[in-house]
Formats: C-alpha cells, sequence, structure tokens
C-alpha cells in the first residue's frame, strides 16, 4: 500500500541538531512543509554526499517553509560523532534524527529488516502531517537536493492552486496545467 496521502505515524526521537540534543516528534513535523530523508548509516560512502548535497541547498529549503530531517537507524551519539569526524557532515544545520529502534523507518516502510539499515527514502509531507511526495531508492542509488527542491516547490504549488497540475519538469513561474475534457488527447 502506497504512503501517498497518508498521515505519518505518532514517534518521539533525538536528533542531533546545531551541535545539540534535540527532541523531534511527530508533532514538529506538523504545522510546516518538511521531508524527511532516510539514508542507510552513518560513516559510510554514498550518504555524506547525499546529506552534503542536502546541506548546500538546505537554505533554499528555509526559505520556502521547510525542515529537513534526516533520519537513520544510528544514534544520536553516532551523528554527532560523524559531524565530529567529517567536515561533510559538520556543515549539516538541519537535524540529523537517532532512529536505533527503527520506529520511524518502519513508520515510513523503509526498514531493510534483515541488515536493520534504511533504504534511501525520501518524503514531502504537507503542514497537515500528510505524505505528498514519497521516493525510495536503493541503496547503490543518490538523491539529487535540487530535484528535491523542484518537488517540494511543485507540492506546494498545486496545494495553494486547487485544479492545476505542474507537468514534467515544471518549475516555478513555468505553465501549469488545468485537467479538462478539452485537454485530452492534445498534450
Amino acid at each position: 500500500m502506497s504512503l501517498i496521502n497518508t498521515e505519518i505515524k505518532p514517534f518521539k526521537a533525538t536528533a542531533f541538531s546545531n551541535g545539540k540534543f534535540v527532541p523531534v516528534s511527530d508533532a514538529d513535523l506538523k504545522g510546516k512543509w518538511s521531508v524527511v530523508f532516510f539514508y542507510p548509516a552513518d560513516f559510510t560512502f554514498v550518504c555524506p554526499t547525499e546529506l552534503g548535497d542536502l546541506a548546500d541547498v538546505y537554505p533554499e529549503f528555509q526559505k520556502l517553509g521547510v525542515e529537513v530531517y534526516s533520519v537513520s537507524t544510528d544514534t544520536h551519539f553516532t551523528h554527532k560523532a560523524w559531524a565530529d569526524a567529517s567536515e561533510t557532515i559538520k556543515k549539516i544545520n538541519y537535524p540529523m534524527i537517532g532512529d536505533p529502534t527503527g520506529t520511524i523507518t518502519r513508520n515510513f516502510d523503509v526498514m531493510i529488516e534483515e541488515e536493520g539499515l534504511a533504504l534511501r527514502g525520501t518524503f514531502v509531507i504537507n503542514p497537515e502531517g500528510v505524505i505528498k511526495v514519497a521516493e525510495i531508492h536503493d541503496l547503490g542509488i543518490g538523491r539529487d537536493a535540487k530535484e528535491l527542491l523542484r518537488k517540494v516547490q511543485a507540492a506546494q504549488y498545486v496545494a495553494s492552486h486547487p485544479g492545476e497540475v505542474c507537468p514534467a519538469k515544471w518549475t516555478p513561474g513555468e505553465a501549469t496545467l488545468s485537467p479538462s475534457l478539452d485537454l485530452v488527447g492534445k498534450i
């Protein structure tokens, strides 16, 4: 069953954020747009390239009123140790949630049970706590933060413009579509 248009499930966790350990729960994801970005593990190979890319684009997400949360099944202590050891991870300003019990990872259906690790799952959540974008990758396939930003922009546009949809490769300022009988077979 798809998680699209379902409400996020309750959770409580601890994140490493801006040099501190902070509590995070499902309630923190409500009231604003959020991105939840699962990755397999700290101190690995593709993961720091993705998290670093996301850190570089994070200010653009913030301008849109979007909070980003990265999640792995590591602890928040491991996230701190990784930030202390890696210049790439040190530049992260968004919360890095520790999920050692796998609760959040299972809630989003991205747990690899036999390994205790998360798949590369990306979820865009609206202010009501409803999942609007869900994308899951195999472990060897890295993601692109600018493409994720474009998807967030499209989700926000569609939410604020009922009756309009965003075509492929849409970016802000480009034409959208208003589905109707007149468009059938004309695109």
